[in-house]
């Protein structure tokens, strides 16, 4: 991973889900006149849907004039050499993973991420290399094409571009792509989310650029009105590297509307994935 650490523990329907609100009726008010400086009622808001702690993003924007902080408190992996014949080990630990969110108008939302802190150790027989600090930066715009209130389906798409910022964690260099997820309501406490992302990302070996797709699926129930679990899966193919495949699943715990706990692990079920990873955060929207 080259300390691309998972950079997006996302929660796609999980929100809609855990918290028991898939959508809202339709009102007659004007929606289109909400904005960023005139914003959604407080009594108009649908409910809270997060983009963590699952890979799946959601389709569902913040409400506009809102706003919505979703981080996690740490995010620690553990991967061995691929062919498990050496004696590398790569661990990470990442600290204040931030996803900032800001309802630009009623289908629209933008999102500001970044790792506040990470520290990550390659160790190869007695030598120990470790690498720490703040991550590049991401910009990304979500918007809703349908579904957003009401519905049982529901699909966004995600322009987004990564800023780098020159830390020695950073590549500095550059990189984009584009997130689509979709939500399919199965029943009242059952969801199903899919996404895929193109993602244009460098290349160290040939000083250019290669494409790399990631497709995820996820399965979220509703167990309590305040409890809920998901299982996912996740793949990664790209043009330079070897096929990943990850398995994850977690719980969430709602406290109230806007503010949510969670909490998971992920394991790898390939030799080219990471081996181990678990995390912990929480969702809060004002």
């Amino acid at each position: 991973m080259h300390l691309r650490l998972p950079p997006r523990l996302a929660s796609t329907t999980l929100g809609a889900l855990f918290l028991g609100i898939i959508s809202l009726p339709a009102t007659a008010e004007d929606k289109s006149s909400w904005n960023l400086f005139n914003p959604t009622p407080s009594d108009q808001m649908r409910g809270m849907v997060t983009d963590r702690p699952d890979t799946t993003e959601a389709p569902y924007t913040v409400p506009a004039g809102h706003f919505q902080l979703e981080m996690s408190f740490f995010d620690y992996s553990r991967d061995l050499s691929p062919d498990r014949t050496s004696s590398i080990r790569n661990q990470a630990w990442i600290y204040g993973q931030m996803n900032f969110k800001a309802g630009l108008s009623h289908d629209v939302d933008l999102q500001i991420m970044f790792d506040t802190y990470t520290q990550g150790r390659s160790t190869t027989d007695e030598v120990t290399d470790k690498l720490s600090g703040f991550s590049d930066v991401t910009l990304r715009l979500k918007m809703n094409v349908w579904g957003n209130d009401e519905g049982i389906t529901a699909l966004a798409i995600m322009p987004y571009v990564k800023i780098p910022t020159g830390t020695r964690l950073s590549n500095n260099e550059w990189e984009g792509g584009l997130i689509v997820p979709l939500s399919v309501t199965l029943s009242d406490r059952v969801s199903l989310g899919l996404m895929t992302e193109i993602d244009l990302v460098s290349d160290a070996n040939t000083g250019g650029y290669d494409l790399e797709w990631l497709h995820s699926a996820t399965i979220g129930v509703s167990l309590t009105e305040r409890l809920g679990m998901y299982v996912e899966l996740v793949g990664v193919a790209g043009a330079s590297t070897d096929f990943r495949a990850l398995l994850d699943g977690g719980l969430t715990f709602s406290v109230t509307d806007n503010l949510m706990f969670d909490a998971g692990v992920r394991i790898g079920l390939n030799r080219a994935a990471e081996d181990i990873g678990v995390f912990s955060g929480m969702s809060f929207r004002y």
